[in-house]
């Protein structure tokens, strides 16, 4: 690992030969930056998939009449299919007139495509007229489709789909056109996956009919547990319960991971998706606890902060420029220096300027940076899995240092952030006013996960890795 504080390289001299290198290189880039469309384009429409799809019960919110008649035959089990069942959703009405469809090519704008289709300039003009209309088709791409319904070439009806739930449909009227943004109605159901790892996680999960964006999420509900990377051993196992949306009889999206099981090494890990009335979805674990774990802001008791974030310090000990990336908390030699959150050390040892130095890797991608310590735990090593609030190592003054004191960085993807003011994740348990809709909710979920996935002997069961914790005291 290289360190978290490199020095900066002397500036190089520029020759002029890089001038008109780079001249010429930039007028054909902001040429096709101009010509590339702004971030106000509708999101293109996710075309159903032909990948396989696991039949299951349909939810319990969809009323009667939204259940295909053999709704009450299909079977418990997972069974892998390459054919799209027949589903619910009642087809949309079709408008008059002769259906065309325009498919834009490359080079092509309205006007070309009107013309090339035979289409009357001067009712497009029209169309453009209304705001939606405009807001909507002033941008189009190679491969996007624009849907007429004509008569004789006279547009009755356009329709452009925005995304899976959404379409612009534009109207003939007697004074020209309007417009209007249509909700389309999507039908959800629950399908359900389960795969045993052989040689890697993405090849179960393609095994078992589960996209990569699913397999992706999945990991991401667990990182904060489990480390997808190393912890990952064969023989273990995944269960998730997935949200389809479903429209006019066809998959248009996949949805939400409702609930989720990983067995990793022996232990059990379960979610449980919960939205409360509020709007705010997370994921808990079987008791209510949240699967994201909070930090301290602070990994030790301190008298004050001797240094902070500064990206323009002067090096108390180099006395050059250097931007001081975490911070820094006085403290007398040997004062215990506390893990900031749960994670795993990826680090132990001495690491240039730093001297002694811890690094845990945490989930979501972040990393804390403990150096300058007098001493480590003993009884942790590279690989040892820490909770929040363990003792992992003692302040010192290894290193560049000038006084004994805690260095303490926090990244994120890779970049740092200031400890004292970056948002932290929230890891508040779930909402004493709505656990019993949460129980309600998580019921029959765990239900359907342990029908599934019955208990095997040795299996034990980790509630997002701490046992036997009062959930309350942890978030504190």
């Amino acid at each position: 690992m290289r360190d978290y504080k490199p020095t900066q390289a002397k500036p190089q001299p520029r020759a002029r030969w890089l001038l008109w290198f780079i001249t010429g290189l930039g007028l054909p880039l902001i040429t096709v930056a101009l010509m590339l469309p702004d971030s106000d384009a509708p999101p293109p429409l996710q075309a159903p998939t032909a990948a396989p799809v696991m039949t299951a019960p349909a939810p319990e919110k969809v009323a009667a009449a939204e259940t295909p008649p053999d709704a009450a035959e299909q079977p418990q089990a997972l069974v892998a299919s390459t054919e799209i069942p027949p589903y619910v959703a009642a087809p949309e009405a079709e408008p008059e007139g002769t259906r065309q469809v325009l498919t834009v090519g490359r080079g092509d704008s309205l006007d070309r495509l009107f013309k090339r289709n035979q289409f009357s300039a001067a009712e497009l003009a029209l169309i453009m007229r209304e705001d939606e209309a405009r807001k909507h088709l002033r941008l189009i791409r190679p491969g996007d489709q624009i849907t007429v319904w004509h008569d004789n070439g006279r547009i009755r009806t356009l329709r452009r789909e925005l995304d899976y739930a959404r379409s612009l449909q534009v109207t003939a009227t007697d004074k020209g056109f309007s417009a209007e943004i249509i909700e389309h109605r999507i039908v959800r159901r629950q399908i359900e996956a389960r795969g045993r790892i052989g040689s890697s996680l993405f090849l179960a999960a393609a095994e078992a009919g589960v996209s990569d964006r699913t397999i992706m999420n999945l990991a991401g509900i667990f990182a904060w547990d489990i480390d997808f990377v190393l912890d990952i051993r064969r023989g273990d196992e995944f269960h998730v319960i997935v949200e389809e949306l479903w429209r006019n009889g066809e998959r248009v999206a996949e949805g939400n991971i409702l609930a989720a099981q990983f067995v990793n090494q022996g232990q059990v890990f379960q979610a449980i998706r919960y939205e409360d009335p509020e709007g705010r979805a997370s994921y808990f674990s079987p008791d209510g606890r949240n699967m994201r774990k909070a930090f301290l802001r602070a990994p030790l008791s301190f008298s004050r902060i001797s240094s902070n974030f500064n990206p323009n310090r002067r090096h108390p000990v180099l006395n050059t420029i250097r931007a001081h990336k975490g911070v820094d908390y006085a403290a007398p030699s040997g004062t215990p220096v506390k893990a900031a959150g749960d994670g795993k050390i990826i680090f132990r040892g001495v690491k240039g300027g730093y001297g002694n130095t811890v690094i845990l890797q945490h989930g979501g991608n972040i990393t804390t940076l403990y150096a300058h310590l007098k001493s480590f735990n003993r009884k942790l090593r590279n690989g040892s899995r820490v909770r929040q609030g363990d003792t992992i190592a003692y302040v010192g003054q290894s290193g560049l240092a000038t006084g004994p004191h805690l260095h303490y960085e926090y990244r994120r993807n890779g970049v740092h952030m200031n400890p004292r003011t970056v948002k932290l994740p929230d890891a508040a348990p779930i909402n004493a006013d709505y656990r019993a809709e949460f129980m309600r909710v998580a019921e029959p979920l765990l239900e359907q996960l342990k029908k599934a996935d019955p208990m095997l002997p040795g299996v034990t069961t980790a509630a997002a890795g701490h046992d036997g914790e009062d959930a309350d005291a942890r978030a504190n």
